[in-house]
């Protein structure tokens, strides 16, 4: 007769289950040969997820003193023999994690099938209940069953509440969920996953939600989670795993308090691909009801009422999401293939407008691509995405970009940047895109504002220092702008723009000799963005070294014949040489096509100071919304 134990009839983690009167360890429904003892220890420790069980107890419960056995021999064989049956490890375990000198925890998230009534519990182990050890590790487990059965819920999958702490969590951090194929290939899918799933916990009520960037940080990173928690100043971590096979998906999540390291609550669930964004949803909804944050009426429709979505096209949206990141020229054209052809798939699906507008804007930011070629196809991808979904707050964000670069609309700008932080105040980017904004137009104190609301939400959010040179880079405050850069560059040491923005500083400052290395050291670290190569060029102009200044401008005339290449960073280099009639002849250029550096730079540029005496410039001042 197989041993009992004071566990409801079957658990779940990952891809296995655990059938305990039956005495079964079955993966993906296939039974898997696991000899007696390994099987108790993972009953042990299934019964008290997530803390640690002493050697000691494992000694006293199944290696009893009658026992004639080396105990350290036949623990770590049996703790072997368990880790081999789930594809375990020591050092990076996914399941059983050794505590040195201490004992054993199960880490992974446990859900629960089904549960005897308390009445008919199993109460008997197969070992000697006369012993007086055995009978208070009993009444023990009798009282935490009772707790679990009390705490046991059953909507929308099979969840097994631990019990809440008494310590409110009003912010929240999800760390990427585990991608149990072990396929590298389905990263990307356990990475969109998380990524929306933030994207809904987001949106509820006044929990804060660290932002995806951040959190990404930890991915496969061997920390505590109260270690990862403490760093990203949360209450609590949400922690699971992601598994798929064919159409069906299933998740475990899991929520941990940080300040105890207590599991609080688990669950599982299982759908079809197509009804992804339902389940999310679910999880979230769930989520917010454990940490007990109102959702709204509102929210809580939108939670449910996500509608179904083609397999095929949610996966190439997950896929292009994922290429995406990368930031790169060949990547973003890959993530905007992806995106076309989820909408090939599913000429309904929102979130795949949104994705392709994102591509065509940072194509278009980059200045791999014209804005004729850019910002117009945007515009077209992301006004498709609010019609069929006018509450996504990342639309709305880019909405208000393009009205910034490109449209020239300042109030239709503001207003969609506004909307996007009012619909999702968790959106760390949204935020980021209105203070860079704010401080574009002159209120410095506003943008300060906007980064703190940053730092509030994401005190890790890696581009807050560059975030804030912003303000002193519109503000023409360069001695600020140069304090600011030289902590930037110790945060970030290999971020381009903080070499640049600290180039600005020396040149504003009157110090252009110091200003060449930094544009040196951003055009490497850029691989020759435009920018920067303009900025070099135009001290290297003002420092009489004309030659160099020339070969840069050369090799943009050249690379123009069969590339786009800004006309405004051409301009720069021409007012460094004083060739101010070609700098006009270029500026205009950049004003026929609607480049997005007008607006942005001509404010606050110093490399146009050469030019703004001349009546020309005070003109295309006017005609761009910009006079002074």
């Amino acid at each position: 007769m197989p041993p009992q134990f004071n566990l409801p009839r079957v658990l779940r983690f990952g891809t296995f289950e655990v059938d305990v009167p039956a005495g079964e360890l079955r993966k993906n429904g296939i039974k898997m040969k696991l000899q007696d003892q390994p099987f108790q220890v993972l009953c042990m420790l299934l019964e008290h997820p997530g803390q640690v069980i002493a050697r000691e107890d494992l000694r006293n419960t199944l290696w009893p003193a009658d026992t004639f056995v080396d105990f350290d021999h036949g623990l770590n064989a049996a703790v072997k023999r368990l880790r081999d049956a789930l594809g375990d490890s020591a050092e990076s375990p996914r399941f059983v994690e050794t505590l040195s000198r201490r004992g054993y925890r199960f880490i992974a998230p446990v859900s629960v099938e089904a549960v005897s009534s308390p009445s008919g519990l199993p109460l008997t182990r197969a070992l000697k209940a006369t012993r007086p050890t055995y009978r208070a590790a009993l009444a023990g487990a009798v009282l935490l069953m009772l707790a679990l059965v009390a705490g046991l819920e059953g909507v929308g999958g099979h969840r097994w509440r631990l019990g809440l702490g008494t310590e409110p969590i009003e912010s929240l951090a999800v760390l990427p969920l585990e991608n149990l194929s072990r396929d590298p290939e389905q990263e990307y899918f356990s990475d969109g996953m998380t990524d929306l799933l933030i994207a809904d916990l987001s949106k509820i009520g006044t929990l804060r939600v660290t932002s995806r960037t951040s959190s990404l940080r930890y991915k496969k990173v061997n920390k505590s989670l109260p270690e990862i928690g403490r760093e990203l100043n949360v209450d609590g971590v949400v922690e699971g795993s992601i598994m798929r096979s064919g159409n069906r998906v299933r998740i475990t999540v899991e929520l941990i308090q940080v300040s105890t390291d207590r599991h609080l609550w688990a669950e599982t669930y299982e759908r079809d691909l197509g009804d992804v964004l339902k389940l999310q949803g679910d999880v979230a909804e769930a989520v917010a009801q454990q940490v007990r944050v109102q959702v709204g009426p509102e929210q809580r429709a939108r939670l449910r009422s996500a509608p179904l979505v083609n397999p095929k096209a949610y996966d190439d949206y997950l896929k292009g999401r994922y290429a995406e990141l990368a930031g790169t020229q060949a990547s973003i054209r890959q993530a905007e293939s992806y995106f076309e052809e989820s909408i090939r798939e599913d000429p309904h699906f929102a979130l795949a407008y949104a994705g392709l507008a994102d591509c065509y804007v940072d194509l278009g930011d980059y200045r791999w691509l014209s804005p004729k070629d850019s910002y117009r196809q945007a515009n077209a991808a992301v006004q498709k995405a609010l019609e069929l979904d006018p509450g996504l707050g990342q639309a709305h964000s880019t909405v208000g970009m393009l009205n910034w670069h490109y449209t020239w609309d300042w109030q239709t700008a503001e207003r969609e940047l506004r909307s996007a932080v009012a619909l999702d105040n968790n959106y760390v980017e949204g935020h980021q895109s209105l203070a860079w904004y704010l401080a574009w137009s002159g209120r410095p104190g506003e943008a300060r504002s906007e980064f703190e609301k940053m730092r509030a939400l994401d005190p890790s959010y890696p581009t807050l220092p560059i975030d804030e040179s912003s303000v002193y880079y519109h503000q023409r405050d360069y001695k600020s702008l140069i304090e600011a850069s030289r902590k930037s560059t110790i945060a970030s040491p290999g971020a381009w723009v903080t070499h640049y923005f600290l180039g600005v500083g020396y040149e504003g400052s009157g110090n252009p000799a110091k200003a060449i290395p930094e544009y040196q050291q951003a055009v490497e670290l850029s691989q020759g963005d435009s920018d920067t190569q303009a900025g070099l060029a135009y001290v290297y102009a003002s420092t009489g070294r004309r030659d160099e200044a020339e070969k840069i401008l050369g090799e943009f005339q050249r690379k123009s014949k069969d590339r786009y290449v800004s006309p405004y960073m051409i301009a720069v280099i021409y007012a460094g040489l004083g060739q101010n009639d070609r700098a006009f002849d270029f500026l205009e250029q950049a004003y026929e096509e609607r480049s997005s550096d007008l607006p942005y730079f001509m404010k606050a540029d110093l490399r146009m100071d050469s030019l703004r005496s001349d009546p020309r410039f005070e003109n295309l001042l006017q005609r761009v919304g910009l006079s002074r």
